[in-house]
């Protein structure tokens, strides 16, 4: 029998730890939180300091028995769940559910499980750290008391079943209030005019930047019109240019930090296109161990959830030797790199980088024993660290200004000089291209009084854009920025805000829904303190005074719950009124009582028309009618045309003879199924989330299926029958064959005009 018990909150750490401490340790899991608050009532006692009612998680009561049998057995029993405040609380809940005077129990911390993390850990165990608990309770109660509390005046205003939660809705409001700001948005058009020039057989481009002294802004741009533009083409076309300025200097660009949550989340989105809970998931399983050979059972990287870039002398050490090995002397800097802290960082843990720091665990040793994520994953995380510690990139930059009729053309050149960290790993920008720093044109040896040669004039019309829509990325930043949440609650936020359909995702971008937008304008209006982004950033500053003692968890809930309180009874005493704002007369009488006008409402499913009567008269019809349009497909059971039908979004084909014929089927594409003898048809379908897809019309006889909207070509390269349709912000229209790959560039518009949707 073992001799001392330890719990982890995850089973995947339960092999990986037991190959550390032997046959006298028994390692058990609890399977997350064994302990939580109820899920059918508030569960917080306000009236006495805000006393929660916990009660055992569901499926939880079989593992907790097991515990204490277990606990009752042995000399000693050992609470290892993750170091931060949530894995303190379930701790401190496991501590309470077997607690037993005779059987000490003890708590520890691991930032890596490796088997010298976890062996040091064991040796210097710790107490539960209660302030920890304290400030998880907290936040806990926080979030329970608004959503439950907030949640029915949406029922209640809207539909129900909507939820409104004390951080998700200031992401909310973000992105809501982003689009407001695009839609208010007004294009500005303006000009520019690129010179291509010659110096002794070099060429090279320049942009005009100045005119008469004059350089422009957005609101009075340089060159606003066409007809500036051609004015300026004219005036400078035959001129001689002449070299007034020229600036050289060398730039230094300095390596990135190494990982933290926020950035992680960020640059998966940007380098994998992970969601933020995707990669928290894989990077959950990078820390906890995976089976790595003759290594055995190993985490591959410290823990993901942290806000600090502080990084173990031991793995600057080995960090610099491994560098020292890839690369030379000239990449290592004289001494460590280390890297400030920002100004909301808990600093509790280290950065997220790789537990073991040496070639026998490089990305390419150990990609057999990982998936195709993980290893993604790892790979970027173990270049960002050895980045991090590795010499600037050194660039020769270069800026001339050329002169013709008070006309200035400005070029800039960059050449890199020594490649520093970026021989290792160079970050992407938010559209997906890469840094540009060093791609610039090498420029011809120009001195002031040097006379280029003027080549060629091109002009170009452009329009102002309108700030972009937040991707997962930007928004994690953007939180991160302004201290709403906190690195462990990100993919949570994210991931509430799609489930809710607040927000539709369109090309990687969020766009707020209708609902989406009516809950925010319904809670910014009736609660503008609970839902602003700087009260929200000084409740997370206050859970974090509570972790360092400096604050009590039940006055840090007082101060909040009074106001809120009083605001929260004015809201319920007026939602009537509340709920006839939120409700569009139109100017039809309802037909069954004759009294009263119909009105807009809201529901699960979508909006619908009722007599404002209501409950009086319940009278009730769908908002959006059937619309019919007539096709070419004939009807494979009694004959009939068949026509289009479109419900809610939703296109399929109808036989027009309903209700005596119901025969229905989905939309063909007019493009035969590329399977070998199948003789079905490519028709359009819908997932259950309702995304489209194309399948076989044959399924389940035939399950070929694509995401691609299939077009009726052959392969030119290897004859395949059919091509996909495919479309990108970076690349554009193309077609693509889904057998050899081959692709060809295409025009949008003469694409969709030679794929027909439908045969109709």
């Amino acid at each position: 029998m073992s001799k001392h018990l330890v719990i982890v909150e995850s089973p995947a750490k339960c092999k990986t730890i037991s190959k550390y401490l032997g046959k006298d340790f028994a390692i058990r899991a609890t399977m997350g939180h064994i302990i939580d608050l109820p899920e059918k009532e508030l569960g917080v006692d306000i009236d006495h300091d805000f006393k929660p009612k916990y009660t055992t998680s569901k499926g939880k009561r079989r593992i907790i028995k097991a515990l204490k049998e277990e606990s009752a057995n042995v000399d000693d029993v050992y609470l290892a769940p993750d170091p931060d405040r949530e894995g303190e609380a379930i701790a401190w809940h496991v501590s309470e559910s077997i607690k037993n005077t005779r059987i000490p129990i003890k708590r520890v911390m691991f930032n890596e499980i490796t088997k010298r993390a976890v062996l040091t850990a064991f040796e210097h165990p710790k107490e539960i750290d209660m302030n920890k608990v304290n400030a998880q309770q907290a936040r806990r109660i926080l979030d329970r008391i608004v959503g439950y509390q907030i949640s029915p005046i949406l029922w209640r205003t809207v539909f129900r079943g909507l939820s409104a939660g004390r951080v998700q809705s200031v992401a909310l409001r973000l992105i809501c209030e982003r689009e407001e700001a695009i839609r208010a948005f007004t294009k500005t058009e303006y000009w520019s005019i690129i010179g291509q020039f010659n110096y002794q057989g070099t060429q090279f481009s320049a942009k005009i930047i100045s005119v008469d002294g004059k350089k422009g802004d957005n609101e009075h741009p340089l060159i606003p019109d066409s007809a500036s533009a051609r004015a300026i083409v004219e005036r400078v076309r035959d001129k001689t240019f002449s070299v007034i300025d020229v600036v050289r200097n060398e730039k230094l660009r300095k390596p990135y930090p190494p990982f933290i949550t926020s950035t992680l989340q960020q640059e998966a989105a940007r380098k994998l296109g992970f969601s933020a809970a995707k990669t928290m998931l894989v990077a959950q399983q990078l820390y906890e161990g995976l089976e790595l050979g003759v290594h055995g059972s190993l985490g591959l990287i410290t823990y993901m959830r942290t806000d600090s870039t502080r990084i173990a002398q031991e793995a600057m050490s080995d960090a610099r030797n491994v560098i020292r090995t890839l690369f030379d002397e000239r990449h290592l800097p004289p001494s460590p790199r280390f890297y400030g802290r920002s100004k909301n960082a808990q600093d509790a843990h280290e950065a997220i980088r790789p537990s073991q720091v040496n070639f026998d665990f490089a990305p390419s040793k150990v990609k057999e024993f990982l998936t195709k994520d993980q290893f993604n994953l790892y790979e970027l995380i173990w270049k960002r660290f050895l980045a991090s510690q590795m010499e600037n990139a050194v660039f020769n930059a270069t800026r001339v200004d050329s002169i013709a009729d008070n006309c200035i053309f400005r070029t800039t050149g960059s050449v890199m000089k020594f490649d520093g960290f970026l021989a290792l790993y160079d970050e992407t920008v938010e559209d997906g291209s890469e840094n540009s720093e060093g791609a610039n044109e090498r420029l011809p040896d120009l001195q002031v009084g040097s006379r280029p040669t003027l080549v060629e004039l091109s002009e170009k019309q452009h329009f102002t854009q309108p700030p972009p829509r937040y991707s997962e990325a930007s928004l994690v930043r953007e939180l991160e920025d302004k201290g709403i949440g906190r690195p462990s609650t990100y993919a949570q936020i994210i991931d509430t805000l799609k489930r809710r359909k607040y927000v539709i995702v369109e090309q990687r971008r969020f766009v707020p829904s209708e609902v989406g937008f009516m809950v925010k304008n319904i809670l910014v209006k009736e609660f503008p303190n609970v839902f602003d982004v700087g009260f929200t950033a000084e409740m997370e500053l206050s859970l974090d005074k509570v972790e360092t003692g400096d604050a009590d968890w039940v006055m840090v809930l007082k101060n909040f719950y009074h106001p809120f309180a009083d605001r929260l009874n004015s809201v319920r005493g007026c939602i009537k009124d509340l709920r006839a704002q939120n409700q569009e007369i139109t100017d039809r009488i309802c037909p069954e009582c004759g009294k009263h006008p119909l009105v807009i409402k809201w529901s699960r499913n979508g909006k619908f028309l009722a007599c404002q009567g209501f409950p009086s008269c319940k009278y009730t019809e769908p908002l959006e009618k059937t619309t019919v349009t007539p096709s070419s497909e004939i009807c494979d059971r009694c004959g009939a045309p068949m026509v289009v039908l479109s419900i809610n979004g939703n296109r399929f084909l109808g036989c027009s003879k309903y209700p005596e014929c119901k025969n229905t089927r989905s939309l063909s594409t007019g493009v035969h199924c590329p399977q070998p003898g199948c003789t079905g048809q490519m028709v359009e379908r819908k997932t259950r989330r309702g995304k489209i897809f194309y399948g076989c019309s044959t399924y389940p006889k035939c399950s070929f299926a694509t995401w691609d909207r299939p077009i009726d070509k052959k392969c030119p390269q290897c004859g395949y029958p059919m091509l996909v349709f495919r479309d990108s912000k970076r690349r554009g229209a193309f077609l693509r064959c889904p057998s050899c790959r081959f692709e060809e560039p295409q025009q949008t518009e003469s694409v969709v005009a030679g794929a027909p949707a439908a045969n109709f």
